[in-house]
């Protein structure tokens, strides 16, 4: 899953370098404030990508005597970062330029026709990272054993763990909104010779940037603070431990996402009485051994068994 975020990082970190350079020139060349939002856009993407390639190289460190955890969550606080500086901070940008360019109603607007055949140009290169992103995302299901359904992405979608493809695939799709918005803007600037519409859409896309930037933010605060396993994994989990013969009792289970491939688990049961220490042993391994096949990513070393007995 590592290998696969970080190709869908890098697909869209190359396609968004050249797109941002295009939509620079663009917002140069013709006055559009809606190409120049969506230039702030572009490069607020390319960053967010370098980021994230921090994020995930800073995630695999060994473990060291101050972390002895490792350092997955590197991936939690990189995206963060991402949501809250990078895509706030172009949001605010491009609300700025829409606002100031309604109240001053500057009539500076050359002919459009670059600005079309950039966005064309961005909206391909888009299309195939989120493409990209996409599948990535959707083999997570399918290593689940479930199928690609409408239903179950919004699922995976909420209960996903990999903050990177998230943020890839949020970015992707807002980038598409925003070259829709900024093409509709030109167009209406262009056919009725308002410019009034080229800031309205400067000022949409600046709202749309901040609420994927709130989106995003929320998202990787739980993760941050300490988010556990989902619902259905937990169910599972304990529908597998009670079926173990020896188990009376489940009396606590506790867990939280170290990093969207690690999990810490600690499971208290309480087992029935007159069991030797060899068959004590021998459920240990096997609750452990239950954990994996719901959680089969999880490092075998970061589950805790400890055993009561009444």
């Amino acid at each position: 899953m590592a290998t696969g975020s970080k190709k869908a990082v890098y697909a869209a970190l190359f396609g968004n370098l050249g797109i941002a350079i295009t939509k620079f020139i663009a917002a140069l060349m013709t006055g559009s404030v809606s190409m120049w939002a969506e230039a702030y856009h572009s490069a607020s993407d390319t960053f967010n990508q370098i980021l994230l390639l921090i994020g995930l190289k800073a995630s695999v460190k060994p473990a060291s005597h101050l972390h002895q955890f490792g350092y997955g969550k590197s991936q939690f606080f990189w995206s963060f970062i991402v949501a809250t500086m990078i895509f706030g901070i172009s949001g605010v940008l491009a609300l700025e330029q829409g606002v100031s360019s309604l109240i001053n109603r500057e009539d500076h607007f050359e002919d459009p026709t670059i600005n079309y055949i950039v966005l064309g140009i961005a909206a391909v290169f888009e299309a195939n990272a989120l493409r990209i992103a996409y599948k990535q995302f959707t083999r997570s299901i399918e290593h689940k054993g479930d199928k690609v359904t409408f239903k179950q992405l919004i699922l995976e979608f909420r209960e996903s763990k990999n903050p990177t493809i998230l943020t890839v695939i949020v970015e992707d799709s807002a980038a598409l909104a925003g070259i829709a918005i900024a093409s509709l803007g030109i167009f209406l600037t262009d056919v009725t010779g308002n410019v009034v519409y080229d800031a309205i859409s400067s000022i949409f896309i600046g709202c749309l940037l901040m609420a994927f930037a709130f989106f995003l933010a929320s998202e990787n605060r739980g993760l941050l603070i300490g988010e556990s396993i989902t619902r259905r994994q937990y169910k599972n989990i304990v529908n597998m431990i009670k079926e173990i013969s020896e188990v009376n009792r489940i009396v606590s289970m506790r867990t939280m996402h170290l990093s969207p491939e690690d999990v810490i688990v600690g499971i208290e049961v309480n087992l029935v009485d007159n069991l030797d220490t060899d068959k004590i042993e021998v459920v240990t391994d096997l609750i452990e051994q239950n954990v994996m096949k719901v959680i089969p990513y999880t490092n075998k070393k970061h589950i805790f068994v400890e055993i009561t007995r009444s």
